[in-house]
């Protein structure tokens, strides 16, 4: 079973950026779909990004394309998400998650399906606040 660690949330200033980090152990990113997901206060955990490590494909959600990274070290077993441009609506709680791929058609349909499947594997969730 894959255990997932992130880090890199803090306090920033709108226009700036952060790079948040995903660790992962137990397994190894071979066949999983890796996911980054958000929750702002009283609203449903949205996809953010979600990446095959397969083929390295990428999926992001229209509020973050071209501001948003997402990147992989597997040699390393790590997942990143750097974040530019940040705006005060990215204030959320930001988590990593990993599915098998067999789990999901497409990932696409992570980022879209799993806030609401209780599969795979979560962090606990880091905070990131934007504000001046």
């Amino acid at each position: 079973q894959l255990q997932l660690v992130e880090s890199g949330g803090g306090l920033v200033q709108p226009g700036g950026s952060l790079r948040l980090s995903c660790a992962a152990s137990g397994d190894t990113f071979d066949y999983y779909y890796i996911g980054w997901f958000r929750q702002a206060p009283g609203k449903e955990r949205e996809g953010v990004s979600c990446m095959s490590t397969t083929d390295g494909f990428t999926y992001y959600s229209d509020s973050v394309k071209g501001r948003f990274a997402f990147s992989r070290d597997n040699t390393e077993n790590t997942a990143y998400l750097q974040m530019n441009g940040l705006k005060p609506e990215d204030t959320a709680v930001y988590y990593c998650a990993a599915v098998g791929i067999l789990r999901m058609p497409s990932v696409q349909a992570m980022c879209n399906r799993m806030p609401f499947i209780d599969i795979g594997s979560w962090g606990q969730g880091t905070q990131v606040t934007v504000s001046s």
